[in-house]
């Protein structure tokens, strides 16, 4: 019997909220102020749907796999909590208020943007590229990387150079924070025949390209300062920040430890969240002393 928290766990949730915590960051630094009530409201709510739409449409593609996975085999759909169809309607549903919400409520160009981030998401990262290259996260990265460009476009009708800068600090952070897990998961991936990167070329390969993503996110991550889009406060964060990314990512050339994979995971999950964070924090630290 289907229950609201099955239609939760649809929506991700937890992946959901850090899409949705880096878009209005995005709203946040695209203005020197606050950002306009229908770009805040309306445009948190349209990429929030969105995003538990693109969710329950990969939980529909994905259900097969899923029924194998143990990381997966207990989600709403395997289980027969749920069926084929309601998911169907729901993702349907959501998405087309998502829809609705940001052309009324916000701007053409972010409902567009939105949607191509959706349709690459659940639909040609899911169906396609998952199954198709062993370079499927960093190609399906993109759509992962778009949510601050959907926030910032969300406050100024436009992309801007700062807000691709945004997306190419989550589209390098992508791949060392989803081998670590692949790493850890890699007889998952393995008895589904998905060719991820562990599953196809070894886990040390994999080590090896996960330190390499990790020094050019170090590099793309100080851009901001280089560029003055943000100053020493975040300067002072990333650096710290990124010690420990590479520390993790050092350590599991190192270390056979089965359970530091995981732990690197956990932590690249963390450093997105602190370096957002800590790129709003500049904002505002910055825009307060030059007022003052």
């Amino acid at each position: 019997m289907s229950h609201w928290r099955d239609y939760l766990e649809l929506c991700k949730p937890r992946v959901v909220a850090l899409i949705v915590f880096t878009a209005v960051v995005g709203m946040l630094l695209a203005t020197t102020g606050l950002p306009p009530w229908n770009a805040l409201l309306a445009g948190t709510a349209g990429i929030g749907l969105a995003a538990s739409s693109a969710a329950a449409i990969n939980h529909l593609l994905d259900r097969r796999i899923d029924a194998v996975m143990a990381r997966t085999r207990e989600r709403p759909l395997p289980t027969g909590h749920l069926t084929s169809t309601r998911v169907v309607v729901f993702a349907a549903v959501i998405g087309i208020a998502s829809m609705i919400i940001l052309v009324v409520f916000v701007n053409v160009l972010t409902a567009v943007l939105t949607f191509a981030s959706l349709i690459g998401y659940a639909v040609i990262y899911t169906t396609w590229l998952k199954r198709a290259t062993p370079q499927n996260i960093v190609i399906g990265g993109a759509a992962g990387a778009a949510p601050p460009v959907l926030g910032w476009t969300s406050v100024t009708g436009q992309v801007d150079a700062d807000a691709l800068l945004l997306f190419l600090i989550i589209f390098a952070w992508t791949p060392p924070h989803f081998w670590a897990l692949a790493i850890y998961r890699r007889a998952d991936y393995a008895a589904v025949d998905i060719p991820m990167l562990p599953v196809t070329h070894g886990v040390n390969f994999t080590r090896w390209h996960i330190l390499f993503y990790t020094i050019l996110l170090v590099i793309v991550t100080t851009l901001p300062w280089l560029t003055g889009m943000s100053g020493l406060v975040y300067l002072a964060g990333a650096t710290v920040l990124n010690a420990g990314f590479l520390w993790y990512a050092f350590a599991l050339l190192r270390n056979d430890d089965l359970q530091l994979p995981m732990r690197a995971f956990k932590y690249s999950v963390v450093y997105l969240m602190v370096l957002f964070a800590l790129l709003m924090v500049d904002h505002y630290f910055t825009a307060w002393t030059v007022g003052a």
